[in-house]
């Protein structure tokens, strides 16, 4: 297989904020402008499980694909309890199909007090993160207003599932048919390795049914899971890519022996996918523009930035200030890396 031959180099911060820590993005480029849309929530209450209950998901604009992006707006806030997104949104992928731009997403709600900074019984926590379920919000503008459906796209299935807790992390490609698949994150009960499903739907605000009872990219061995797909159609090979975090438990790293770095899978069907010798894409050793390099805590939740003719050009990953992972010593931001061959 001919794989993925590219790597990250020459990173910058592409974004920050100085009131609030930022989490994963999307940037497409669209109307004359590069337009990113990340997760985001108070730096005042700190980071832990605050993404599950206070993430909102803002638009930030930049003239330039790595950067720096400016704030514009807040696109999907909070709108009640009553509904599945209502009190928190997350994991964004923005994609654009005949005139409409389609922001998927992850929403959830719950009930009781809203956590702004004070330590969560870890009960609440999971039972707020088990009620993740994807949304699509729809704009015929990317200024425009993006109008969300009041039911998730995909849920959970029954408890004979392996994907019987949560709907998350979206990750979709719109082939030039309409047809439009997403791979999304699930796991059996907490505590459990994440894994990844695939579903299909005739367009991309469409009803997604399942392509695959099973998941894909399944790992043999219980500590090792995967999760912060980024999914697209490479439409002069006709496969299906994926790139990936290597993810584990218990310190098992099966894919590419390194946690937290990015590996690449593709695939004829979105279903059975091959991983190639060599698979690692990115790591959290970073090679800055200016020559130095830092290990990075964190680099997850990884988006790809393409030309005209298809060719990748930038990498974003959301990181932070620490150097060990999930210590971002109060500042968390987006990182741009400029895609070279190999």
């Amino acid at each position: 297989m001919e794989g993925f031959s590219y790597r990250a180099d020459n990173a910058v911060i592409a974004m920050q904020s100085d009131t609030h820590y930022v989490w994963d993005c999307s940037v497409i480029y669209a109307e004359g402008k590069y337009h990113m849309f990340s997760s985001r929530w108070p730096r005042e209450w700190g980071f832990g499980w605050n993404w599950v209950f206070n993430s909102e998901i803002a638009h930030f604009v930049s003239d330039q694909p790595q950067g720096p992006y400016e704030f514009l707006r807040v696109v999907l806030p909070r709108r009640g309890r009553q509904y599945f997104d209502g009190m928190n949104t997350h994991n964004t992928c923005i994609r654009y199909f005949e005139g409409k731009y389609y922001l998927y997403y992850m929403g959830t709600t719950y009930g009781g007090p809203i956590p702004q900074g004070e330590e969560t019984p870890e009960i609440y926590n999971v039972e707020v993160w088990n009620k993740k379920r994807i949304g699509v919000a729809v704009a015929d503008s990317i200024y425009g207003e993006f109008v969300r459906k009041d039911e998730p796209i995909l849920s959970p299935r029954g408890c004979d599932c392996w994907d019987c807790t949560v709907t998350t992390n979206p990750a979709v490609a719109i082939l030039p048919s309409g047809k439009t698949y997403m791979v999304y994150k699930s796991r059996r009960g907490a505590g459990l390795a994440l894994q990844l499903g695939i579903a299909v739907a005739d367009r991309p605000d469409g009803e997604f049914t399942r392509l695959s009872d099973e998941p894909i990219l399944q790992c043999e061995h219980p500590d090792m899971h995967i999760e912060d797909p980024f999914l697209w159609y490479d439409s002069r090979r006709e496969k299906f890519c994926i790139i990936a975090k290597d993810d584990s438990k218990n310190g098992h790293y099966g894919i590419t022996g390194e946690w937290g770095s990015g590996f690449y899978a593709e695939s004829d069907d979105c279903i059975h996918f091959t991983i190639p010798e060599d698979p690692k894409v990115y790591s959290r050793q970073v090679r800055w523009l200016d020559g130095t390099q830092t290990q990075q805590g964190n680099m997850e939740r990884a988006w790809l930035l393409f030309d005209d003719e298809g060719k990748p050009t930038y990498l974003f990953n959301a990181s932070g200030a620490g150097s060990s992972p999930y210590s971002f010593e109060g500042r968390t931001f987006i990182v741009a890396s400029q895609i070279v061959e190999k």
